[in-house]
């Protein structure tokens, strides 16, 4: 019986002419569908910042070579810099859009840092294609929230009093280190003489010392993040007041409320000037601002006692997962079209409650040129102004009022407010019911796609505006996906 025969195979092959890469893949790839979008795009904002730097020294890379290694590596799955560098030597794709160009991991870390809000704003620009592509319709928007975990961990975090303790008690270990050692020089002086003689710092004194700056300098922040806290609260009750005095009609009251208010906005003054350094440098919040978390505070304006931060990211807190276990993190939300899936909004911020975030992500004129016409979310978005903040947008708002309304609306009891009572209404109707079974559907297999299909659970920055920014290419990444997709797979009309 005759045995079986191999294939032909040449594992030191020579090629007598030079081969193409381009034909070790299917012509219809993703890595070439991404390299022609980035022709696309209009990267002058990224050139401009490359020109402006001294000339002289060793040549960059292309701009377009970064991207497309940045960008493909994203929509794999890839984000660490050390693994691109890998891929870009290992893998064909990532050779192809690299132009066998092999960048070191610190050149592709410094160039995503440098650049990252550049990046970001690609999202825009993909978006507007997924637009002309017929994918994002704007009938009707689907948004929620998934918690990340941020580059900082839990047991790092630590609460106002405990840093306080550890300042303490970090202040007795560097007197009692000094100590020793001035009782160490007088002993050695008496017993070798005085002289000079050079004097190195122990190096456990070092670190310590090097340890409390670092403590002063978090205590510090908490404090001076209490102070705005507080007087941010002072202000809005002073506006309060000066509201209720104007609907007042007795004179004797109306003085008092206004007393109040003025002393209210005093003390606001006190604790946070208005011509404060550090509040000059934020710039003024816009309407699609999310709200930041406040940092708790006393009503002198100190900290909470029980207030934490976390000295490795002070912008992350605490925040329940989905799987019940705390973890320090960040609330990245998205809003998604359910024409085809793509994310016309993308945001993060650091409370973990979304009352207050719907009306600022429905603002998406900036994006595709207009509000959606309905918008759907869960009941963690519900609050009284939310249906008339987002009607006043051109958009329908259909907002759950408790975990029992996504499967049947219960009739709203007779103390509840004249907003609950008309969402009620709207939720009961039969079309607004259907609307709203489609938002699982819409919006939670895209947070699996990114999360499970991409493996994308942590940020890989630190802080709210590198977050942010690292959120947005995400979601562009994600939106390139489904342009490709929906390119290559032929759609009913």
């Amino acid at each position: 019986m005759s045995s079986k025969q191999y294939r032909p195979h040449r594992l030191n092959h020579v090629y007598l002419f030079p081969p193409s890469a381009e034909e070790w893949l299917d012509p219809d790839h993703l890595v070439y569908f991404i390299r022609d979008v980035l022709a696309g795009l209009d990267i002058t904002a990224i050139v401009k910042a490359i020109q402006a730097k001294d000339p002289r020294g060793e040549r960059p890379y292309d701009p377009l070579v970064m991207l497309g290694i940045i960008l493909f590596g994203y929509c794999c799955g890839i984000y660490s810099s050390r693994k691109l560098e890998r891929a870009a030597q290992e893998q064909v794709a990532f050779r192809i859009i690299a132009g066998d160009s092999k960048p070191h991991f610190t050149t592709i870390n410094t160039f995503r840092k440098m650049h990252r809000e550049a990046i970001a704003g690609f999202f825009v620009q993909v978006l507007r294609l997924c637009q002309e592509a017929g994918l994002v319709r704007l009938g009707h928007v689907a948004v929620d929230g998934t918690k990340i975990k941020a580059d900082a961990s839990k047991h790092k975090a630590k609460s106002y009093e405990r840093f306080q303790a550890e300042e303490d008690a970090l202040k007795e270990q560097i007197t009692r280190l000094l100590d020793r050692s001035e009782a160490a020089d007088a002993e050695e002086d008496a017993q070798f003489g005085e002289g000079p003689r050079e004097f190195e710092l122990p190096e456990l004194l070092r670190q310590k010392e090097g340890r409390l700056e670092k403590l002063q300098q978090i205590r510090a922040t908490m404090e001076a993040k209490a102070k705005q806290a507080r007087a941010e609260q002072l202000r809005e009750q002073a506006e309060e007041q000066r509201a209720k005095a104007e609907e007042t009609q007795d004179p004797a009251e109306r003085e008092r409320k206004l007393t109040r208010a003025q002393k209210a906005e005093d003390k606001a003054d006190h604790l946070d000037p208005p011509g404060d350094d550090q509040r000059d440098e934020q710039p003024p919040a816009s309407p699609t601002d999310l709200p930041r978390r406040q940092m708790r505070s006393t009503p002198e304006g100190a900290p909470d006692p029980k207030a934490q931060m976390s000295p490795t990211d002070p912008d992350s807190h605490l925040m329940k997962g989905p799987d019940g276990g705390f973890q320090q993190s960040y609330n990245a939300q998205a809003v998604v079209d359910d024409a085809c899936q793509v994310i016309t909004a993308a945001d993060v911020t650091d409370q973990p409650p979304d009352s207050h975030n719907l009306v600022p992500l429905l603002q998406t004129r900036e994006n595709c040129g207009r509000a959606p016409d309905a918008a759907t979310a869960d009941a963690g978005f519900w609050n009284p102004e939310v249906a008339g903040q987002a009607e006043a947008l051109g958009t329908r708002a259909l907002v759950a009022l408790s975990r029992e309304s996504k499967k049947r609306q219960p009739d709203p009891p007779p103390e509840t407010t004249a907003a609950r009572q008309k969402m009620a209404e709207a939720l009961a109707q039969p079309d607004n019911r259907k609307l709203y079974r489609k938002r699982k559907t819409t919006v939670e297999p895209v947070f699996g796609q990114i999360k499970e299909a991409r493996g994308f659970r942590q940020f890989s920055f630190r802080g709210i505006a590198a977050v942010r920014a690292e959120w947005r290419i995400v979601a562009l990444c994600h939106n390139l996906l489904k342009l490709f997709t929906y390119r290559r797979v032929p759609q009913p009309a």
